[in-house]
C-alpha cells in the first residue's frame, strides 16, 4: 500500500504574522479595558475544541492520498458554534485557531446566539476534480459527524468551498443521522435549504457598515472613492453595492490582476468579464494594470480588503492613504498595523463587524431550516441591515466611551458579552 499513497504534509504559516498571536494581541488589549478577570481570561482565550483528522480518499488515478483536517470549536458559551470550512494549502491549525476565536467575537459583536468555530483541509481544491472534492468533503464530514449537529456545530462555506461541498456535507451528515437535517450547515443551495439573500451577504455587510461609518466621517457616498482588494464574492458584491449608493470604485483587483480608472470602474462589467473568464481579472480591459501594493497605498476615502489575511502589515500601514479602512475578509490588518492605522486617523471597520453579515443571514438560513419556512428576500435584508447597524452603533458608542478604535471596540463589545455569559452559565 506504501506506493499506493501520499501524504499531504501540513504547509507552514505563510504569513509574516502567527494569526493565532495576533488575534490574542487585541483580545488581552480589550481584556485590560474591561478588567476582565483571571478566571475568565483563562476560559476565553482558549479553545474549547481541536479535532485534527487523516482522511485516505481516492483519488481519479486510483492512488490514495491522505490528507489532514481540522476542526476547531473556540468556544460554545452562547450557542452552537458557528464558522466555516476552507479547502487550501496554507491551511494550518493556528490560522484556523485565529478563525475560529474570531468567528466567537464576530457573533457576539453582532448579537447572535452562536459561539465560533472553523474548519480546514490542507488541499489544493484547483487541481482537484468534482469526484476528488466530493470524496473528500464527504470523509471529512464522516471524520467529524459527532463533531457536528445543528445544535453543537454548524458549518460553512469558506476560501475554496461554496454551496456544492455544503450540499455534500448535509447528504453525508443526514445519511448518518437516518433522516435530513438541512440546519447542520448553512450556505446550502436554495433547493436543499439554503436561504435567499445569502451570498450577497457579507458584501452587502461591508457596504452597510461603510455608509454608517462615512456617515460619522461626514464622508458623502456620491461623492466618495473607493478601492476593493479582492474581487470574490465579497468583493464584488460589496463593489456593485457601493457603486448602486453613488460611490466611484477606481480600483479592483483578484490574485491575478489589479486594476485602476480614475474615472471608475464598470463594476458590472468588470464581474461580467469574470464569470466568462474561469473566475479571473486577468486581461481586464476596463482600467489600467496596477500591481496589489499600489492598489491598498491609492488616495481613495474607502478601501476594501476583501481577499486574505495580513494584506495591511507594519510595512505598508505608513503608506495606506485611504480614510477608511472596512475589512471584507478575515484579518487583513495585521495587529502590528494597528497603531500606525489609529495615529495616522485611519479609520477602520474591522472584520469581526464589517464582514458579520454573512454570518448573520447563515443564522436567518438555521431559523428558517429549525421551522421550516422561508422567508422573502425583502425580509432577510431588512433584518440584516438592522443586525449590522445596530451593531455598528454599539462599536462606535463604545470606541467614543473610551476613546478607542472601532476594532478594539469591537472586541471590547463582544467580549464583555461573551465573559457576562459565562459569568451566568459557571464552570465546574
Amino acid at each position: 500500500m506504501a506506493n499506493q499513497s501520499q501524504y499531504i504534509e501540513p504547509a507552514p504559516i505563510k504569513d509574516k504574522e502567527n494569526p493565532f498571536e495576533s488575534m490574542m494581541s487585541r483580545f488581552n488589549d480589550a481584556a485590560n479595558i474591561l478588567g476582565l478577570d483571571d478566571e475568565t481570561y483563562e476560559v476565553l482565550k482558549r479553545p474549547h475544541r481541536q479535532v485534527i483528522v487523516s482522511l485516505p480518499v481516492t483519488m481519479d488515478n486510483g492512488k490514495i492520498k491522505v490528507f489532514e483536517g481540522y476542526r476547531v470549536i473556540h468556544s460554545n458559551i452562547l450557542g452552537p458554534a458557528k464558522g466555516g470550512i476552507r479547502y487550501d494549502l496554507g491551511v494550518n491549525l493556528d490560522e484556523v485557531k485565529a478563525l475560529a476565536a474570531w468567528m466567537t467575537w464576530k457573533c457576539a459583536v453582532v448579537d447572535i446566539p452562536y459561539g465560533g468555530g472553523k474548519g480546514g483541509i490542507i488541499c489544493d481544491p484547483r487541481s482537484m476534480s468534482a469526484g476528488e472534492l466530493e470524496r473528500l468533503t464527504r470523509a471529512y464530514t464522516s471524520a467529524l459527524v459527532d463533531v457536528f449537529g445543528p445544535d453543537k456545530d454548524i458549518p460553512a462555506p469558506d476560501m475554496g468551498t461554496g454551496q456544492r461541498e455544503m450540499a455534500w456535507l448535509m447528504d453525508e451528515y443526514s445519511k448518518a443521522q437516518g433522516k435530513t437535517e438541512p440546519a447542520v450547515v448553512t450556505g446550502k443551495p436554495l433547493v436543499l435549504g439554503g436561504s435567499l439573500g445569502r451570498t450577497e451577504a457579507t458584501g452587502r455587510g461591508v457596504m452597510v457598515t461603510a455608509l454608517a461609518a462615512m456617515e460619522k466621517l461626514k464622508l458623502n457616498p456620491a461623492k466618495s472613492t473607493c478601492a476593493v482588494q479582492g474581487f470574490g464574492n465579497v468583493g464584488s458584491h460589496a463593489a456593485i453595492l457601493m457603486e448602486e449608493r453613488g460611490s466611484k470604485i477606481c480600483g479592483i483587483s483578484d490574485h491575478t490582476a489589479a486594476y485602476w480608472n480614475d474615472k471608475g470602474i464598470d463594476i458590472q462589467k468588470a464581474i461580467e468579464y469574470k464569470n466568462k473568464n474561469n473566475g479571473i481579472l486577468q486581461g481586464f480591459d476596463g482600467g489600467d494594470l496596477i500591481t496589489n501594493a499600489e492598489l491598498l497605498e491609492a488616495k481613495v476615502d474607502v478601501l476594501i480588503p476583501a481577499a486574505k489575511e495580513d494584506v495591511i502589515t507594519q510595512e505598508n500601514a505608513a503608506k495606506i492613504r485611504a480614510k477608511l479602512i472596512v475589512e471584507g475578509a478575515n484579518g487583513p490588518t495585521s495587529a502590528k498595523a494597528d497603531s500606525t492605522l489609529y495615529n495616522n486617523d485611519v479609520s477602520v471597520v474591522p472584520d469581526i463587524l464589517a464582514n458579520a453579515g454573512g454570518v448573520t443571514v447563515s443564522y436567518f438560513e438555521w431559523v428558517q431550516n429549525r421551522i421550516g419556512y422561508k422567508w422573502p428576500l425583502d425580509r432577510i435584508n431588512r433584518r440584516t441591515d438592522r443586525a449590522m447597524k445596530d451593531a455598528f452603533e454599539r462599536v462606535y458608542k463604545t470606541a467614543q466611551k473610551h476613546n478607542i478604535s472601532l476594532r478594539l471596540a469591537a472586541y471590547v463589545v463582544a467580549i464583555a458579552k461573551v465573559a457576562e455569559t459565562y459569568k451566568y452559565r459557571g464552570g465546574y
